[in-house]
Parts: C-alpha cells; structure tokens; sequence
C-alpha cells in the first residue's frame, strides 16, 4: 500500500470511531430523557382496555380485517403489475435468456 491510501485508510477509520463516539454518546444522553410512570395508584375504576364494555377485543376487529384484506390485494397487484412489466424479457422463441431453444427432447 502506499502511504497516500493508509492515510486515506486511517482517516476513514477515525471519522467511523468518531462517529460511534457520538452516535453512543447521544444514545446515553437520551436515556436520561425517557420519564417512567409515576408510581402512584391509579384508580382502577372497570377495565381498561374498553370504554365500560366490560373484558372482550380491544379496539375495531372487523376495521384490523379489513386492513390486513386491503394490504394483501394490493400486494397482490403490485406483483401482478411486476410479472406483467417483466414478462417481456424473453426471446423471440420463449426461451429464458441463457438458455438454447429448447430440442423438442
């Protein structure tokens, strides 16, 4: 190596440790930050997780449904639009690329 690119070397190095130095730095920094909860009692007044209903599912099931199902279809046209742009990228004869034509075999 000459010397030109162990100094360049050596400055990549030190500007990765000086930058590890601050990324933990501030890390450490943050953590004072975070508040917890107080630890006083609250009135636990019914169950929490629903407005009086009583125990049961939480929040909107049939919407969570309807998410998951809207999600999968566009997924699924995505990949469909994708294998539709990309199917013409085969020969004249409709062999792979790489591949001969195919010997009736």
């Amino acid at each position: 190596m000459r010397s030109s690119e162990i100094g360049r070397r050596a400055a990549r190095i030190r500007r990765a440790a000086w930058t590890l130095v601050i990324a933990v730095g501030v890390l450490l920094a943050s953590a004072g930050i975070a508040a917890a909860a107080s630890p006083e009692p609250t009135a636990g007044i019914g169950d929490p997780r629903s407005s009086g209903a009583g125990p049961g599912l939480v929040g909107d099931p049939l919407g969570a449904v309807a998410i998951v199902a809207a999600i999968g279809i566009v997924a699924l046209a995505v990949t469909l639009a994708y294998v539709r742009a990309t199917a013409g990228r085969r020969g004249p004869s409709g062999s792979h690329r790489g591949q001969g034509p195919t010997t009736g075999r």
